[in-house]
């Protein structure tokens, strides 16, 4: 069984900038974070990117950290980007379900134009919540294989 870890959890006001990185969040059966933008009865509900793919553009020379391209949880240790929609992840009491691998970058945001690239549009992946509850940061990502139900 893959697991990994939540390294931070970010929300934004409003869609089209920068994520604040918080200490805790509430995720909401079919709706998302609370108090995200980004939040709503669409595939889109949560974003996630390993902070692995952060350290890519790090090494690229940005001064990068979490939240800095739209995501709504960081994690270390999964490769999220390989996991086949519908795979489930399991962090405490919540349920997420990945519905899309990556996204087209109708515009090009300021990371691309500092680094000529951005690793979100590639290893970002989003989710719709099954089952909400309280995410904090340092808690557990249980991986669930496609087609595993509770």
């Amino acid at each position: 069984m893959k697991k990994g870890v939540v390294v931070s959890i970010s929300i934004s006001a409003e869609k089209g900038m920068r994520k604040t990185p918080i200490e805790s969040a509430t995720l909401c059966v079919e709706h998302g974070i609370e108090g995200d933008a980004h939040a709503g009865a669409w595939h889109r509900q949560v974003s996630l990117l390993a902070e692995e793919s952060i350290e890519k553009m790090r090494e690229k020379g940005l001064d990068v950290s979490y939240g800095d391209f739209a995501e709504n949880i960081t994690t270390r240790g999964l490769v999220l980007y390989e996991m086949p929609i519908g795979t489930r992840l399991r962090i405490g009491e919540i349920l997420l379900e990945v519905t899309q691998i990556g996204k087209e970058c109708h515009d090009r945001c300021a990371i691309y134009y500092a680094a000529g690239d951005c690793v979100m549009p590639r290893e970002g992946i989003f989710a719709r919540v099954l089952r909400g509850g309280t995410i904090k940061k340092c808690d557990e990502i249980v991986v669930e294989e496609k087609g595993v139900s509770e």
